[in-house]
């Protein structure tokens, strides 16, 4: 992978560089002022806290294990990070007073301060199974279709959704979101359920329509998605709401009725195909090498609750035009704070980004204390990145942390670039559309670990206690 980026990239990006006005003499003086550090640590005493000091660059001899930052080689730009902003978070965002959920939002999506800069969601198209109950925008009484979706309506959303929504764009109007259904309306299943079935292909055009009514119907609102997913987890049809729906009918739904939908219709809304566990690259290589559905797919989407974040990669190399996202992963409310931090960093906010993703987002944004709402046989163990308890109070959770330490520095539009492996350190680099640079590390050995960061030849010394994450911005 790495060998093949530089290829690529290596020379263009050193002439590109060389090209962009003051951007040596911007480097060394961004560089010159030093390092500072943001540390999160598993004992929880401190979270996302500013180092009193700065780490220096000089011309010492690096010592310990050596992170070269390296500009010349670059990577996919990102899309932003965040999280899945559920039904069930909305209405518990919507239930708090008028000025302490302005305040929670501002802190979440801004990006002054104390704020986190939260910059990408994920909504459910529908209910997801952290809704408080099962719905569609087109639900009928048993034995009833409604082909032309005369009976489409976002009424559920507008419940809760959408005003928040609404307030979150406020705050910042360009924070891209992504749409994922968990089950078409029961009368195109082949099951007539929430839970299971597949799709009827005589309802095929139905439901790519279902999609484009979806879209329209935000847009009057002020809503504008960037992207869609076919189907959020498409080989789990256990869940309630779910669909079972396998590559080969994936590839036709999307290349003969969907994509031709989104074009008839002006959508410039991305399509993005699989959306579920990286253990079946095989899927999204299906839908990929498939001739019709190919031009209408920018991508595909993985979860990790099976497989290695490496086959991202593998989906990546088959199609290097094709973009990459990461767009789940739980915290189990039964897990430990320790146990999460270290995992999570290494996996989806270094690792996702280091095998081609533009997101990492974490499930969820929010629920109460008793992991509620969701719908019967729902997720009965998600712990939101945010607990939301009656009389406006708010408990940050690990997930609050795994994702502002990257979406409080790596803005959208910065560029992932080269940084050596280390042992014991995984991390990944960015350069910023400002011409800065961020650099996340995690250290996943029991014993602290002092190390270098190695930039334009000169060394800056950093310690990391044991399981501690940090981010490096210069």
């Amino acid at each position: 992978m790495l060998s093949v980026s530089v290829c690529r990239w290596g020379l263009g990006a050193v002439l590109a560089l060389t090209l962009v006005p003051g951007y040596g003499q911007r480097a060394k003086t961004n560089a010159q002022a030093g390092v500072a550090v943001w540390l999160t640590t598993p004992d929880q005493a401190q979270r996302l806290q500013p180092q009193a000091a700065r780490l220096a660059f000089g011309k010492a001899a690096a010592t310990g294990a050596v992170i070269e930052i390296d500009d010349s080689q670059r990577f996919q730009t990102m899309d932003g990070f965040g999280y899945c902003l559920t039904g069930g978070s909305a209405e518990l965002l919507h239930a708090m007073s008028a000025p302490a959920r302005a305040k929670l939002l501002r802190e979440l999506f801004g990006t002054a301060g104390n704020e986190i800069g939260v910059s990408y969601l994920r909504l459910s198209i529908g209910a997801s199974d952290l809704d408080a109950q099962v719905f569609s925008y087109d639900d009928r009484p048993a034995g009833e279709t409604d082909p032309t979706l005369a009976h489409f309506t976002l009424a559920p959303d507008e419940k809760y959704l959408i005003p928040v929504l609404k307030e979150i764009l406020a705050i910042n109007p360009s924070i891209k979101l992504m749409g994922s259904p968990w089950s078409p309306p029961t009368w195109m299943k082949t099951n007539g359920e929430s839970k299971g079935g597949s799709l009827k292909p005589e309802f095929y055009g139905a439901y790519a329509q279902y999609f484009v009514k979806y879209l329209l119907g935000m847009q009057k609102h002020g809503i504008r998605l960037d992207a869609i997913t076919v189907q959020n987890e498409p080989l789990h049809p256990g869940n309630n709401p779910s669909l079972l729906m396998t590559a080969e009918p994936q590839a036709e739904f999307i290349g003969q009725h969907l994509g031709p939908a989104f074009k008839v219709a002006g959508l410039k809304t991305k399509i993005i195909c699989y959306d579920h566990n990286a253990d079946r690259p095989d899927y999204p290589l299906t839908v990929l090498g498939n001739a019709t559905a190919n031009p209408y797919v920018d991508g595909s989407a993985f979860h990790l609750y099976a497989g290695p974040i490496e086959a991202l990669s593998k989906v990546h190399d088959a199609f290097p035009t094709k973009n990459l996202y990461f767009t789940e992963q739980w915290t189990g409310s039964n897990t430990t704070f320790e146990s999460n931090l270290g995992w999570h960093v290494k996996n989806l906010e270094i690792g996702a980004p280091r095998n081609w993703a533009r997101t990492v987002l974490e499930w969820n944004l929010a629920a109460d204390p008793q992991q509620n709402p969701h719908t019967p046989g729902g997720c009965t163990e998600c712990l939101g990145a945010i607990t939301l308890a009656p009389g406006d109070a708010v408990t940050r959770n690990v997930a609050y942390y795994t994702v502002a330490h990257a979406s409080k520095f790596v803005r959208p539009g910065s560029t992932r670039i080269g940084s050596t492996t280390a042992a014991g350190l995984p991390n990944v680099a960015y350069r910023t559309p400002t011409g800065g640079h961020v650099l996340l590390v995690v250290n996943d050995q029991a014993t602290a670990q002092t190390f270098s960061l190695r930039y334009l030849g000169q060394a800056a010394q950093a310690t990391l206690p044991a399981g501690a994450v940090a981010t490096y911005v210069w």
